[in-house]
């Protein structure tokens, strides 16, 4: 990953988040000021080299656009196929998230006590529309499914309070309770 591979408009934008997260301010702050300078980038057109762009077959991919040197944070594009569904899921980190192409469909999550059992229970569900931006994550409200709820594939920007390629997040089973450990990795970009 080099900033050869970054439009100037996504450099620009990089620099305004790693500004904002070294000022910092508590993650409430921090999520409002990206999402502010998010939605500014996502009225430009071409802000991602097509690369970032492409779906895979089989999975939801996510591609490093930039990760900060120091894990504070990073930008990645994050790209579902058309009937693509990821895992009941957190993220261990605040985010932001922005929809450049598409529509994602994201249905959220949280813990609830039935007969004795923690299992996880659904609050909400709402489609996410091009152009729109959202803080997805913060600690007090981070589980959720996501899927493409488009015909055409569906690729977001996420800004993550850390490298969220190598970071331990968790899978939930809604019907189970049962909560597993994965880290999630990042998709190489091809040539």
């Amino acid at each position: 990953m080099t900033e050869t591979n970054l439009t100037p408009a996504m450099n620009l934008f990089i620099n305004d988040v790693r500004q904002v997260v070294r000022v910092g301010g508590g993650e409430q702050v921090v999520t409002k000021k990206i999402a502010a300078r998010l939605r500014s980038l996502l009225q430009e057109r071409d802000v991602l080299d097509p690369r970032y762009t492409r779906p895979k077959p089989d999975k939801p991919v996510g591609y490093p656009v930039w990760v900060e040197p120091d894990g504070s944070f990073c930008v990645a594009a994050v790209v579902w196929n058309v009937g693509q569904v990821t895992p009941v899921h957190d993220h261990g980190t605040w985010g932001v998230i922005g929809i450049y192409q598409g529509v994602e469909h994201e249905v959220t999550y949280k813990p609830a006590i039935v007969t004795g059992a923690r299992l996880y229970k659904q609050t909400g569900e709402k489609d996410i529309t091009e152009r729109e931006v959202i803080v997805c994550c913060t600690s007090d409200r981070d589980i959720h499914r996501v899927s493409c709820g488009s015909n055409v594939p569906c690729v977001g920007i996420h800004v993550y309070g850390a490298d969220i390629g190598t970071i331990e997040r968790h899978v939930y089973d809604p019907q189970t309770g049962d909560v597993r450990p994965f880290v999630s990795g990042w998709t190489p970009l091809e040539e």
